[in-house]
């Protein structure tokens, strides 16, 4: 039997949402061609960074979770060799995870989120959106 699907995020959810989609993102072949050489061997703290992240945004800084310190637009930036493809497979990664979890409403929300920040990482690769949404 299917465990239910989680009807609301809490830190316990956000935390699973996060490792169970960078376990999608390291599995595959063009996430990973990007993410693997900059994480390396420390995906451990940068799930970390990941939950507190999400944590922060979905949550507030009360969830209990130590607060998100970073730069989510400089780190990316830096990044080399990042297409269009990219945004559209994380964000089909991240929508059917999101969906593989929770209740619609909060997949919805967590998705609005996450177009949120692929729009403005466009921005700053393409200086235009060339992805809005998962492609299903």
């Amino acid at each position: 039997m299917e465990p239910a699907l989680n009807p609301s995020p809490d830190h316990a959810s956000l935390t699973r949402l996060v490792h169970e989609f960078y376990a999608d993102v390291r599995r595959d072949p063009l996430l990973a061609a990007v993410f693997g050489p900059r994480i390396g061997d420390d995906w451990d703290a940068h799930l970390v960074r990941m939950v507190a992240f999400w944590s922060d945004v979905m949550l507030g800084r009360a969830a209990g979770a130590p607060p998100f310190q970073g730069n989510v637009y400089g780190k990316h930036m830096t990044l080399e060799g990042v297409t269009p493809q990219h945004f559209q497979r994380w964000l089909d990664l991240f929508d059917a995870t999101a969906r593989r979890l929770f209740e619609a409403p909060v997949a919805d929300e967590l998705l609005v989120v996450a177009k949120r920040i692929a729009a403005s990482l466009q921005y700053g690769f393409f200086g235009k959106v060339e992805v809005a949404g998962p492609s299903a």
